[in-house]
């Protein structure tokens, strides 16, 4: 296990710039405001618009958090006053059992942590919202639902779900405060009898009123062979489609609670054949709502003592193309700063899709110039056999630019529901 420190997310005298989104350079986390760059332990090192000699003032220095690297996710211990307590990090069983892999996502997302968790732990939307996504999500499978639960506390829930026609339930929920929720399956295989084990493990955690980041990790101890066909990148722009698919409900969801100001039970109609787990939720926040900053429970509320603040890119043309210009990536509405746009829900937090991107549009680029200069060739020259054969080459390249540019708009473009008719 790992330790190490994390510096707070707003530079102390830089006017609160955000230090998530500085730069490392030489091992020193950099503001991209002023260009003030600190030490792990959160010291100030440089100050490039101070004098040389001149002193940097100790409250340059920001506070820093002790942190752990435990199965894969780094956790961040927020307190100053309480000692870091090991023996509270979450475990997951499933993720240390030998052969387990799993694929892991990142997303930020324009609506709030309630809301997220609530859509989470709903088996019943997923034949209908997610209808022929993956290979197993189909609208005609819509049915009722059994559900039992095994335990209440203050900390969450658990139980076991699966469909009426089971002869028992198979899976296995189980949400734990705050932010950590768990469903996992086994399946013993007739032929061997050996038992396979797999997860779908979600990691939520609120970033503001109405916004939230969420760490999805989908694995099994046992995998598809034609899943090992398919590129990681292929998995995170699907798993980004399952949430595009959802997010119109979602945030009309939190605009009607934030607007009716009551309790979940005067909106909801739960039906015990699909929602049990949303009821429990709520009821759960029932119990331990007052300690939070806002809570909408079946029951009871608690409003925000403060409105949302709510991060606006800069409007008009010129200001538009402005702000799509820094480091996080290049000219055009890929760009644009925007949550409900999936390179920035996405990519720019996913190392592996932001690397693909770019290699294919550089692929598209070169590919594009190599189609004009073959074509060019082909009109030029006088030989029959040589211009068809120039010609069937730039046709080669411009389809590699129509894959590239195809492969650019997966990762990056939003899915747009069309309705059909069954």
């Amino acid at each position: 296990m790992v330790c190490f420190s994390v510096t707070k997310i707003a530079a102390p005298t830089a006017r609160l710039a955000k230090l998530s989104e500085g730069q490392l350079i030489d091992g020193r986390l950099e503001c991209l405001y002023h260009g003030w760059q600190f030490e792990g332990a959160g010291k100030c090192v440089k100050i490039p618009q101070l004098p040389a000699d001149a002193k940097i003032p100790k409250s340059a220095c920001v506070k820093t958090y002790e942190v752990r690297d435990s199965q894969g996710v780094v956790w961040v211990w927020m307190s100053h006053k309480t000692p870091p307590n090991p023996a509270k990090l979450p475990w997951f069983e499933n993720f240390d059992r030998p052969g387990f892999q799993d694929t892991s996502t990142t997303h930020e997302l324009p609506y709030d942590h309630s809301i997220l968790l609530e859509n989470l732990m709903d088996p019943a939307h997923v034949p209908i919202s997610h209808d022929r996504t993956d290979w197993s999500a189909k609208r005609e499978d819509a049915q009722p639902l059994r559900f039992e639960v095994t335990e209440r506390t203050d900390r969450g829930f658990a139980g076991w779900w699966g469909k009426t026609t089971d002869q028992s339930a198979s899976s296995f929920l189980r949400f734990e405060a705050p932010c950590s929720l768990q469903n996992n399956r086994e399946i013993v295989d007739d032929k061997t009898g050996e038992t396979h084990y797999f997860s779908g493990l979600f990691l939520c955690r609120p970033t503001g009123q109405g916004k939230s980041m969420l760490i999805v990790r989908f694995g099994g101890t046992k995998r598809s062979p034609l899943a090992k066909l398919f590129p990681k990148w292929y998995f995170h722009q699907n798993a980004g489609k399952v949430f595009e698919q959802d997010m119109g409900f979602l945030s009309s969801q939190n605009e009607i609670l934030m607007k009716e100001k009551v309790p979940t039970r005067n909106l909801y109609l739960n039906l015990k054949s699909s929602d049990t787990w949303v009821a429990e939720y709520r009821k759960w926040m029932d119990k331990v709502g007052h300690g939070m900053p806002y809570h909408f429970g079946h029951s009871t509320i608690s409003l925000p003592k403060e409105p949302a603040v709510v991060e606006h890119a800069p409007a008009g043309l010129v200001a538009g193309v402005s702000a799509s210009l820094p480091a996080k990536g290049g000219i055009g509405t890929m760009h644009a700063p925007n949550l409900a746009n999936r390179y920035f829900r996405h990519v720019v937090h996913c190392k592996e899709c932001r690397n693909v991107v770019k290699a294919f549009q550089a692929w598209k680029n070169y590919l594009s110039a190599v189609a004009v200069a073959l074509t060019a060739l082909a009109i030029l020259i006088s030989g029959r056999q040589w211009k068809a054969l120039l010609l069937v080459s730039a046709a080669v390249c411009s389809g590699g630019v129509y894959a590239c540019s195809a492969a650019v708009a997966l990762n990056t473009t939003n899915f747009i529901r069309t309705h059909r008719r069954l």
